[in-house]
């Protein structure tokens, strides 16, 4: 039986997730404007808010069909763009605004160096693989900000992530989507919600947040980047492993 023409009320709900997500490109702007008015708190804030929205959407746009009820609009376009803007410029530009980068035209560089990587990423046709991950560091920007305001990071250390980071985007590393993990997903979605918790928390305790909650909400960091080498590590044992 062919397919039924979809319905206004779900081209409607499909246009009202496309609205969500393009409100994205709102919380980009309120965060530069907070970073040109010196308030990296409020920044932050905001982007926690950008955040929640790239975490939602997704699952709002397989709920509702969006693709097959409104094929004319290209979600993952929109997509990549509220994320260029939420996860990538904005954060750079708060870390540059704020004197967290080296001065002068050394500073312009670093703070070029993730803009560039990451232009290369959104562009690949393969940054996302075909098992829901990432390929490369998937332009956490936005995270790096973070901890460089809550850590109240020098010059020199916030240019060296930046640099490292930036590398890491050309590493063929299998970085993790949580939402869409086959394994581990409840223990990695529950870890995740609970590092967004942490975030607000910290949050509201700077300029002089908790150390130790600091210091947990780091440790979801690691649990997150070792356990995509180890699914990496995995996946390329058993491509190699010859077939009976």
């Amino acid at each position: 039986m062919p397919n039924q023409p979809a319905s206004r009320w779900e081209q409607l709900c499909a246009a009202a997730v496309h609205m969500y997500t393009a409100t994205g490109v709102i919380w980009g702007f309120l965060m530069i404007v907070a970073a040109f008015q010196g308030k990296a708190t409020l920044a932050l804030w905001v982007n926690l808010v950008a955040q929640i929205v790239d975490g939602t959407d997704g699952a709002l746009a397989r709920r509702f069909r969006v693709r097959e009820t409104l094929p004319s609009v290209d979600g993952g376009r929109l997509d990549d763009i509220v994320d260029y803007l939420t996860y990538v410029f904005a954060p750079i530009v708060l870390l540059w605004e704020l004197g967290y980068l080296p001065a002068g035209p050394a500073g312009l560089i670093i703070a070029v160096i993730p803009l560039l990587a990451s232009s290369y990423q959104f562009s690949q046709a393969n940054a996302k693989t075909e098992d829901h991950s990432f390929l490369g560091f998937p332009s956490y920007w936005n995270v790096v900000a973070f901890y460089v305001v809550v850590l109240n990071l020098s010059p020199t250390l916030t240019a060296i992530a930046l640099v490292f980071w930036s590398i890491m985007v050309f590493v063929p590393i299998h970085y993790l989507y949580p939402s869409r993990m086959s394994s581990l997903r409840t223990l990695t979605l529950t870890l995740t919600v609970l590092w967004l918790v942490s975030y607000g928390l910290i949050l509201l305790q700077m300029p002089a947040p908790n150390q130790l909650l600091v210091v947990l909400s780091l440790l979801y960091m690691a649990y997150y980047f070792f356990l995509s080498v180890y699914m990496t590590l995995a996946k390329t044992q058993r491509r190699h492993v010859p077939a009976d």
